[in-house]
């Protein structure tokens, strides 16, 4: 599977821009994905097998790993692991600090255009979800397993989802007579809940629900923010792609203050205390020309931050 399967990079030069590129600079892609924004990193970054630049990218997705394994290039370093553990590789790589990192958040097309992912309202397959195999939390054990009050809780808090008590009651009393295993059961459940006419749109809130859940992606996104600091060089550059309002939150939150409650702290003598200054004051959105190119680009948002 290779680069092309995957989605277009949405912000390409923005994101390029904004990560502020040195030659000789060490910078880390936490999504590598396809490698679109890693290629372009590369390209900029001073070129021969004596560079001192350097780019270290993560990915738990196994077809990431084949993509990155197709770019013969010395100063790529590739991590299967979730961005949560960036500390920790960093330090194995014998990395204290790098210039730059660039975090393209949610789902990519490829992961969503294959069936049996589970990702995908399109095509009938199992209840996975799963962005790594290896983990053990399905969204099939999520529906089936949960308590009434959990999948409302969840259902309310990642989809938003308008009836949540009344689906996660519907979902509890259903699964008594046949438990649901495959994307058509859930969907043959969900039908009758849906509002008319907006029936993709529930389906699609309710998928996203679960798949947060199966994968802790904003437990997995803050637990990587609170590290951003802590490996970012003076002036370095935090520049995160979000897709929807949960993760753009923690995101701003976090830049703004240095926690996920968005208040700023201070000191006796009134400095703020937080490790980040925004250089973005609203968020990057895309084009018009470039959403027509590449739907998945309409809900990005794109904060950069320096470090200060």
């Amino acid at each position: 599977m290779t680069g092309s399967n995957y989605h277009e990079p949405v912000l390409l030069q923005a994101c390029i821009e904004g990560l502020n590129l040195k030659p000789g600079g060490t910078y880390v892609d936490v999504t590598f994905g396809g490698g679109g924004h890693s290629r372009e990193i590369l390209r900029q970054l001073q070129p021969g097998p004596d560079s001192e630049g350097r780019l270290i990218v993560f990915d738990q997705d196994p077809d990431a790993r084949a993509n990155a394994d197709a770019i013969d290039d010395p100063r790529l370093t590739f991590v299967a692991a979730n961005f949560r553990h960036l500390k920790r590789y960093l330090r194995l790589y014998k990395i204290d600090y790098v210039d730059g990192i660039l975090a393209d958040l949610g789902i990519s097309s490829h992961q969503i255009d294959t069936p049996e992912r589970g990702f995908s309202t399109r095509f009938d397959a199992d209840l996975d979800m799963r962005m790594s195999q290896s983990g053990e939390l399905t969204a099939r054990k999520v529906i089936n397993d949960y308590p009434e009050d959990q999948l409302h809780k969840i259902f309310g808090m990642y989809g938003e989802v308008i009836n949540a008590r009344t689906l996660a009651s519907v979902i509890v009393s259903s699964r008594v007579n046949r438990s649901i295993e495959t994307v058509n059961d859930l969907k043959a459940v969900l039908q009758r809940y849906a509002p008319r006419g907006k029936e993709y749109k529930y389906f699609a809130q309710v998928f996203q629900a679960l798949r947060i859940e199966v994968n802790q992606e904003l437990a997995t996104l803050e637990e990587f923010l609170t590290q951003v600091p802590e490996v970012l060089a003076p002036g370095g550059r935090l520049v995160v792609m979000s897709y929807h309002s949960l993760e753009d939150r923690l995101v701003k939150n976090f830049i703004r203050s240095g926690n996920f409650r968005g208040d700023v702290e201070k000191d006796l003598y009134g400095n703020e205390l937080k490790p980040l200054q925004s250089i973005t004051r609203k968020p990057i959105e895309a084009s018009a020309e470039e959403v027509d190119r590449n739907p998945r680009a309409r809900s990005a948002k794109l904060r950069i931050a320096e470090k200060w």
